[in-house]
């Protein structure tokens, strides 16, 4: 197949959708075909244009037989829900040349990642004069989020995105996204179920897994570096520091659980609130902060936690799923996450970890603390997550059920849109 991938984020960046993006592109181009992507320069979640692209417009690269467009796009460094909508339009905007001058060579299939959402109605468009079937990955449900964020400052504003974003998704082909309760929502929006697809998050079980990076010397820097004693137990967040992720609940829970000298809150990665949580928690003397590691750490980073911390804001319960959670299973520790009852992400952890309800660091603190003196109850949950890493998350299952529904929409008869 020869697949175009348009969307705001790529690899190099580590976590979140340019993670998945990049994969997704590489698995393709390994099992022959010819795929070629447009994209922004590298920017999250630090929010800031990483090196070597600083100042750079407009780049024509080839990374591990992927064909890749990167366009400039307006990066703010406090990026607020205003200032996000002006990113994610600027990448639409700059994107355009190249969008038309790769649908021109016909590809078999476009697949457009959301977010961002801005980047539809030109692809849709060429789609329709190219004849070419056009697809919308949603990770996001980026306008639902942009309502609970009161980012739409009028009624009007807010109806009009509604309408134009059930505009363009009923417009594709194929509709897919990550959670069973993300399908609802689109179908809710007027995703007929024919054209919606279940395309999980997935994690490489072989890369990631218990035992990974534990006899590494990045296993031994990154304790030297977060100043872990051998007696303390290690609670890790890892990922983005963004306002959605609900960090505050972690400082809340450790400032419960300062008097327990055996437990250490470890907090690694980069983002937008970063700078605020260490100014708040700068009495707090068990946490440590680590800035985001590379990606060959990753395993030894996950294996470092005893207990993986997931805390979630309740206002982004079924518009956003945490990308990180496939990680967490497969390095078999048990997670302890905030979630809604009768959410997706309630529903996935529950079995294998701890959930309680966003917004209660004492419940929060209280299944923290049963873990951490039930060392059983910890090894126990923890390789119940690890099984589901491995049926259920596993990077060859669900990449090459998504090639085999690439195929089959290529190979179909085009329907005709709404």
């Amino acid at each position: 197949m020869k697949v175009l991938i348009i969307g705001l984020n790529y690899e190099p960046e580590l976590m979140g959708v340019g993670k998945y993006s990049g994969e997704m592109a590489r698995w393709l181009a390994a099992k022959a075909h010819n795929v070629h992507v447009i994209t922004s320069f590298p920017h999250y979640p630090a929010w800031r244009v990483s090196a070597p692209y600083v100042g750079c417009f407009y780049k024509i690269e080839s990374v591990a037989g992927v064909g890749l467009t990167r366009t400039w796009a307006w990066v703010p460094r406090k990026p607020s829900g205003l200032k996000r909508l002006l990113h994610a339009f600027s990448f639409a905007l700059s994107s355009s040349f190249a969008v038309i001058r790769q649908t021109l060579k016909k590809p078999d299939v476009m697949l457009v990642v959301e977010p961002s959402l801005s980047c539809a109605p030109l692809a849709l468009l060429m789609a329709r004069l190219t004849k070419t079937q056009c697809w919308l990955h949603v990770q996001d449900l980026e306008v639902d989020a942009a309502l609970k964020l009161d980012i739409f400052k009028s009624q009007l504003l807010a109806r009009f995105a509604l309408s134009m974003e059930r505009f363009l998704i009923r417009r594709f082909d194929v509709v897919s996204t990550i959670t069973p309760e993300m399908m609802s929502n689109l179908q809710a929006k007027g995703v007929a179920a024919d054209r919606l697809r279940y395309f999980p998050n997935w994690v490489n079980t072989d890369f990631i897994h218990p035992h990974a990076g534990l006899e590494s010397e990045e296993y031994g820097r990154i304790r030297t570096e977060a100043g872990i004693a051998s007696e303390q137990t290690v609670c890790l967040y890892s990922g983005n520091f963004g306002e959605k992720q609900g960090l505050d609940t972690i400082l809340e829970t450790a400032r419960l659980l300062s008097a327990r000298k055996d437990i250490v809150f470890v907090l690694c990665g980069n983002g937008a609130v970063k700078s605020r949580l260490m100014e708040s928690a700068a009495a707090l003397h068990n946490i440590r902060w680590l800035d985001a590691q590379p990606l060959h750490a990753l395993p030894a980073l996950l294996c470092t936690a005893d207990v993986h911390l997931l805390p979630q804001r309740a206002d982004a319960s079924g518009l956003v799923f945490p990308s990180k959670l496939t990680g967490m299973f497969a390095s078999g520790r048990p997670v302890v996450a905030e979630a809604v009852p009768g959410s997706d992400l309630y529903a996935l952890v529950e079995p294998s970890g701890a959930v309680v309800p966003p917004g209660a660091p004492d419940q929060f603190a209280d299944a923290i603390s049963r873990l951490v003196d039930d060392v059983s109850l910890r090894n126990r949950l923890g390789a119940l997550s690890r099984a589901y890493a491995v049926t259920h998350m596993d990077a060859r299952s669900v990449l090459t059920g998504f090639e085999r529904d690439l195929q089959s929409l290529v190979l179909s008869v085009a329907r005709p849109r709404d």
